[in-house]
């Protein structure tokens, strides 16, 4: 699916959510009754909820803000918010106090050095991987 078709959707789902008719008039006059900028207009909120655009990021917030939504999952979705965390979440919890050691030091170094030393840890890795996958298999 398109993302201006999915950014749409989650509009009207949250308009809906938050009491609203998902209509144009509706989210036209909350919009300029909370934003802090040039009003917009009738066709750009029309725009918004046909899927045809999507708002810039100052509006987005407003958006969000009227919607009670947070506004990354308004613009990206729950997926992809939910992505993020899991990601955070497994560098959070799979990294002790070595490895972060390690990431500073490395983060101090000078740009060369780090990508010598990004390419002797991929070369590790890379043959750590074919190792492991070789042992993995039965012998012919």
């Amino acid at each position: 699916m398109d993302n201006k078709l999915e950014f749409a959707q989650r509009l009207r789902d949250a308009m809906v959510s938050a009491g609203l008719e998902p209509r144009p008039g509706v989210l036209l006059n909350q919009f300029n009754i909370n934003y802090w900028g040039r009003s917009v207009t009738f066709q750009a909120v029309s725009r918004w909820l046909r899927g045809e655009a999507i708002p810039a990021h100052d509006k987005l917030l407003v958006l969000a803000g009227i919607l009670k939504v947070e506004p990354e999952v308004l613009r990206f979705g729950e997926a992809v918010r939910n992505s993020v965390q899991q990601h955070r979440q497994r560098w959070d919890e799979g990294i002790g106090y070595l490895e972060r050691e390690t990431f500073d030091a490395f983060l101090k170094l000078p740009a060369p050095q780090r990508k010598l030393v990004r390419e002797v840890i991929l070369t590790f890795a890379k043959i750590h991987d074919t190792a492991g996958n070789q042992a993995g298999k039965p012998s012919s």
